[in-house]
């Protein structure tokens, strides 16, 4: 679900928080009238202020994670060595769930819209696997895969633009429904979410086995992770700083976000292993290229030594 990523009330949550307008008064009088037009939640303390800024935090870092690696992708050129094909997978499917859970519990507007920029940076980066495979794997060059490959980006980019308006116009269409229904929709939306967790947990092991049996995390960007860590990281802490302010029940609301607090947890600490191995294999690649820098300083002296014994020993020949 979006709230995966962006963490702070549910949607139940701050509907509750909202006052039922009379005439000629306001909603929310004592909210943040910033975080009211743009998040629809009544943030009336500083706990929930805190809160929210946090959560903001997380889904800038989560923005902005995906396009360091892109970038290392297209100017190293060898993204398939580098990157393991099952992280992105197990990542694209995430999103997806969260995508579907997203539209099943009726999120707010923006979180429509991050978890479907989620799904369109994983198709660039899925993209760029499969264009650079191919292209490394042929011998000949070929112009019709840059052509093809440039389609089929601009072609789920369009898709991708339309989905938020016709999810939020869906979203409407259930909220309308009845109680049963709505009920079973969000908790459909709710297992969406926690297979989401369980395919961000599963994105790690991949990658990790990938960099362990090349010894080496060449090709790989580690802003890629060192970003998710800090957008893992401010997501639980913005779901702890909003306790004090509940007025409601906090373990219901616990219960609620416990799928993603053990996934943000668990992907915190697999990437912990990764920034070790980044750590790792950049020590054994700097020892292998001093290794590499020092051999040519002995080649040419070898060589020397070699071309002056047959010049002495033609010498020794003409002479007698």
């Amino acid at each position: 679900m979006a709230t995966a990523r962006f963490p702070g009330k549910t949607v139940d949550v701050a509907r509750a928080n909202l006052t039922v307008p009379a005439v000629g008064r306001p909603v929310c009088v004592n909210g943040t009238p910033w975080i009211l037009y743009l998040l629809e939640e009544c943030v009336e303390n500083v706990w929930e202020y805190c809160s929210v800024i946090i959560g903001l935090v997380s889904m800038f870092c989560f923005l902005l994670s995906t396009f360091p690696q892109v970038y290392e992708a297209y100017r190293n050129g060898k993204v398939e060595e580098a990157m393991s094909f099952g992280f992105l997978i197990f990542l694209f499917s995430g999103d997806l769930t969260s995508f579907a859970g997203c539209y099943l519990t009726s999120q707010l507007p923006i979180q429509v819209v991050t978890v479907v920029f989620y799904i369109f940076t994983d198709l660039i980066l899925i993209s760029q696997f499969v264009y650079y495979k191919i292209k490394n794997s042929s011998s000949k060059k070929s112009p019709m895969l840059k052509w093809l490959c440039f389609l089929w980006c601009g072609a789920a980019s369009l898709v991708l633009l339309a989905l938020p308006k016709l999810i939020i116009d869906s979203s409407t269409t259930l909220d309308a429904q009845g109680p049963s229904t709505s009920q079973s929709v969000e908790i459909t939306g709710y297992i969406c979410g926690y297979l989401a967790s369980v395919f961000y947990l599963c994105s790690r092991f991949p990658q990790l086995y990938k960099n362990f049996q090349r010894q080496s995390t060449e090709g790989t960007s580690y802003l890629l992770f060192a970003l998710a860590m800090m957008g893992n990281g401010t997501y639980g802490l913005s779901v702890v700083v909003v306790l004090p302010a509940l007025r409601g029940s906090r373990r219901s609301f616990i219960i609620k976000h416990l799928a993603w607090l053990i996934s943000s947890l668990g992907v915190l600490v697999l990437d912990f292993f990764i920034t070790v191995q980044f750590v790792m294999y950049k020590k054994n690649s700097s020892a292998k290229s001093s290794e590499d820098l020092s051999i040519p300083e002995v080649e040419p002296l070898l060589c020397e030594e070699v071309e002056l014994s047959v010049l002495e020993d033609t010498s020794s020949l003409w002479s007698t």
